[in-house]
């Protein structure tokens, strides 16, 4: 096979993005946002869809400036930042976050399967099974992963686009529920829910950190990631215009698998199994997408001794095995906490939420800075309209994280544990940074050194030299 063959094209590109944006958490927040304000919450995803849109159109200048980087983020705020926010950011923004929602996905699947499948068996053991299957994939390298996530994508999609069809056109067998479309008429009601449909975008970035191996990557990484979005705000319309036909809108948002409640209205058993299908069909393809995305994040942050080296050594399929394998294993931690638990799984999606959106208020300063210090810098993509687009994607993102939560007490507790964990984060990285990076904390990193911490040789050099340890 030749080395062009080898390469990911747009379609790939397309459903590594699909892949972790379309998840059983998502379905989860669909039904909410819906069930609270009815198809109306359609506008909601527009703006969410939209503003995810600046973020992707900001990494993707970002990737221009700075190709075939394996840290994605993590170099971009390096250079611009220096290391203090880049860790923190990175290990709080990305790394937890992202184990935690695929830890959550698992427990829905898991939930999904042993309500289905009525089988004398812990329902954790479909986690567990499922969490192999994946972690031997990844194991065999990027085409493996291209091959499961082209299908697995297509799949998805093609199965949430008939069941929303069918209940659109109200060609189930079930019972059509004669209800109002919009539960409110102020659009002050419906603000509040952009940052619950934030979540039903969030991680088509994925696919930056294997920039490297997709064809014309210039090209097709941006492009990829917006079809990406767009595809998914389709799919989730026709979803919600179902919802209306085939499910009470507050049974909807009290319920812990509202997927499965639709399916069982809209086609009885049958409906149910299908959905079944799906969520098992959105669990390997967010957990295929996360397990590949952190540990090529993971092996680039430990290119810049920003983590344990083990996380940059490859097997012979030049796969990142140690961080496939750390970070399966605490998706399966992370389902076990919240196994069984609908309020549990409700909350750590908002808490992943916010610390998604800081990571992407970094992105777009990262943007902002880069441009004032590199205006004349090669980039083959250019984020339009200058600073306007980042701004307004600083602004709505601040909006969310404020109105995270409808709830007083829940969006205090959401700041709560956000802000300790921070803070956590934040006596961590400083000592790590001062005396095992041995780097200043807060000086900015020039751009050309990230870029020569991609060779092998940058970490040799400055170990011989008995700076990193």
């Amino acid at each position: 096979m030749s080395e062009n063959e080898k390469k990911l094209g747009l379609h790939s590109v397309v459903s590594v993005s699909v892949g972790l944006v379309i998840a059983t958490s998502c379905l989860v927040s669909l039904g909410q946002g819906a069930g609270s304000v009815g198809v109306i919450f359609i506008v909601a995803m527009i703006v969410a869809c939209l503003l995810n849109m600046t973020t992707i159109a900001s990494l993707s200048e970002l990737n221009a400036l700075m190709p075939n980087t394996t840290g994605g983020l993590a170099q971009y705020t390096l250079a611009c930042m220096g290391p203090f926010p880049t860790l923190i950011s990175m290990v709080g923004g990305y790394l937890i976050c992202n184990i935690m929602s695929s830890g959550v996905e698992a427990s829905i699947f898991a939930y999904a399967m042993a309500t289905t499948i009525p089988l004398p068996i812990p329902s954790i053991v479909w986690t567990l099974i499922m969490t192999a299957i994946v972690t031997i994939a990844n194991l065999f390298g990027v085409d493996m992963f291209a091959k499961l996530q082209d299908v697995v994508a297509f799949l998805l999609v093609g199965s949430m686009v008939v069941l929303g069809l069918i209940g659109m056109f109200k060609l189930g067998t079930g019972q059509v529920v004669t209800q109002p479309y919009n539960m409110t008429t102020k659009f002050s009601d419906v603000i509040p829910t952009v940052a619950i449909a934030f979540w039903l975008f969030i991680g088509a970035e994925y696919v930056i950190p294997v920039s490297k191996n997709v064809k014309n990557a210039k090209r097709n990484v941006p492009l990829g990631m917006i079809i990406g979005l767009a595809l998914i705000c389709v799919v989730q319309s026709i979803m919600v215009l179902g919802f209306h036909n085939y499910t009470p809108w507050d049974d909807l948002l009290n319920s812990a698998a509202p997927h499965l409640l639709y399916g069982e209205n809209l086609l009885g058993k049958a409906g149910r199994i299908w959905m079944t299908i799906v969520s098992v069909l959105a669990v390997v393809s967010s957990q295929n997408s996360t397990v590949n995305g952190l540990s090529e994040i993971c092996q680039g942050m430990a290119k810049m001794n920003m983590m344990p080296r083990i996380f940059a050594k490859t097997n012979k399929r030049n796969v990142p095995w140690f961080g496939v394998i750390f970070v399966s294993v605490f998706i399966f931690v992370f389902a076990k906490l919240s196994d069984g638990s609908s309020d549990a799984i409700s909350f750590l999606i908002l808490v992943g939420s916010v610390f998604w959106m800081i990571s992407y208020i970094l992105a777009h300063m990262d943007v902002l800075i880069l441009r004032r210090r590199l205006p004349k810098a090669p980039r083959s993509f250019k984020v339009p309209l200058g600073p306007v687009l980042p701004v307004i994607g600083i602004a709505g993102i601040v909006y969310m994280i404020l109105n995270i939560s409808t709830d007083p007490v829940e969006r205090n507790m959401i700041w709560l544990v956000t802000g300790i964990t921070f803070a956590v984060l934040a006596v961590y990285s400083f000592f790590w940074i001062k005396f095992k990076m041995k780097m200043p904390v807060f000086k900015s990193v020039p751009l050309e050194k990230v870029m020569a911490m991609e060779n092998s040789m940058y970490y040799k050099i400055r170990k011989r030299r008995g700076i990193w340890r």
